[in-house]
């Protein structure tokens, strides 16, 4: 039996079905361009695809073999939600070197990091609750924090991070309109899409800010080990082990498509994490945790990652000189210390949405800025990422958005500024623009 009205017609006869979470739920509008983008003619500065050419995939694949021969009864059969306690062990070893000291009990083993800011997001947040974000923040935090119906309120970055006023303001407001603010969601290091750094003076202020408003902190830092002068900065998580959630991945240090992440969370926390894990997922894959454990165990994880600061510190100066050489004027861009990203702001008369298509026509694509926030935002702004492409595919890629760009100016000069239609409800992102 129909559950549409009589004379009703709908492409989708589930429509009625669906929990109220899901209602505005939106796939990317970009998503259909980034088909064509992933063409070998198109200069994609788009997704955030790690460079994995530096990869020792002749020992890997040894080491991939041996488990299975070896250990294939256990590789391949179900876990612990957990995780398996070595590799917990050892991502204790890797937190280390920003300071964090961690016991394996207190971290769960994670199918990407992406998992865990579910999981938290899920333990944390009922419908209406407010989390704090900086703006502009990652695309796929906003998702998630969407699928759970909690509302974002974006607190202002500048050059050094996430501004302490603006969050200390932010929390005075939410708590004088009588909202609960869960937690803080934080990208410390490499900031994705922004490309900036909190810098060392103002975590300290930052962790002292949430204590004093009873406010939790979800630290994000899949790019802290990624700095190209080789620096590490001390993980908040270091400092305040106590109020501070730490997700982590090996994503973007070893292999994303293993999907291997983790949480590191207070005691008590950990145990509904358990719980979340459990009923998500079961366990995450045992070989897939035995691939990263026995890398970490026989290589020079150390040194690979090391290679990986001076190729993608490669990258960003073919970027940055890119930009510097072919932009249009009043143009303006962050310069980041590490990371994957660039976040570019562009004249006004432009908006970054409606000019996407043109630029795809033009073989090169970007990440508009408005996916970054969550209230509409972002329309002068977009993510660039030198993370994937050579340097010298980047620098053609950015000579070929600066004449789309430069067009797109002399169109606004002559007919006026060109607005895209705001999209209504969260957008769902592939793994094409993470």
């Amino acid at each position: 039996m129909s559950l549409e009205p009589a004379g009703s017609r709908s492409l989708d006869p589930h429509l009625r079905r669906y929990a109220a979470r899901a209602a505005g739920m939106t796939a990317s509008e970009v998503r259909a361009l980034f088909a064509v983008a992933s063409r070998p003619e198109v200069v994609s500065l788009a997704g955030g695809m790690p460079n994995l050419a530096a990869l020792p995939l002749d020992s890997l694949s040894g080491e991939v073999a041996s488990i299975i021969s070896k250990d294939g009864l256990v590789a391949l059969q179900y876990g612990s939600a957990h995780g398996l306690p070595e590799l917990r062990d050892q991502i204790c070893e890797v937190m280390a070197l920003e300071g964090v000291t961690g016991h394996p009990d207190d971290v769960v083993v994670t199918v990407g990091s992406q998992m865990g800011l579910d999981m938290v997001t899920r333990i944390f947040c009922d419908p209406g609750d407010v989390v704090i974000a900086e703006g502009p923040s990652y695309v796929g935090a906003l998702g998630t924090f969407a699928a759970y119906q909690a509302d974002v309120v974006h607190v202002a970055m500048d050059d050094e991070g996430l501004v302490p006023d603006a969050l200390r303001e932010a929390l005075r407001a939410a708590e004088s309109a009588g909202r609960r603010v869960k937690f803080l969601y934080t990208i410390p290091n490499f900031h994705n899409p922004a490309g900036v750094t909190l810098a060392v003076p103002r975590r300290a202020e930052v962790l002292d800010i949430c204590r004093q408003h009873n406010v939790l902190v979800v630290e994000d830092n899949p790019y802290g080990l990624l700095g190209f002068d080789g620096q590490t900065y001390p993980a908040l998580r270091s400092m305040d082990p106590d109020n501070v959630v730490y997700l982590g991945s090996f994503s973007k240090t070893f292999a994303a498509g293993l999907r291997v992440g983790w949480v590191l969370a207070p005691h008590a926390v950990r145990e509904k994490l358990m719980l979340a894990a459990e009923s998500a997922t079961l366990c995450p894959p045992t070989l897939n945790q035995m691939i990263v454990s026995r890398y970490l165990a026989t290589h020079d994880w150390k040194g690979q990652i090391k290679s990986f600061q001076s190729a993608y510190r490669d990258r960003r100066d073919a970027m940055i000189a890119g930009l510097e050489q072919h932009m249009p004027p009043d143009c303006s861009w962050t310069v980041p210390a590490g990371g994957f990203f660039v976040w570019m702001t562009v004249p006004e008369g432009v908006d970054t949405k409606a000019m996407l298509p043109r630029a795809v026509t033009a073989r090169v694509a970007y990440v508009s800025g408005t996916g970054f926030y969550a209230d509409g935002f972002g329309s002068r702004q977009m993510r660039l990422s030198f993370c994937y492409p050579t340097p010298e595919r980047i620098q053609e890629g950015v000579r070929r958005l600066a004449a789309v760009l430069a067009a797109e100016l002399e169109l606004s000069r002559t007919f006026g500024p060109i607005h895209q239609r705001p999209v209504s409800g969260p957008q769902v992102p592939g793994p094409d623009i993470a």
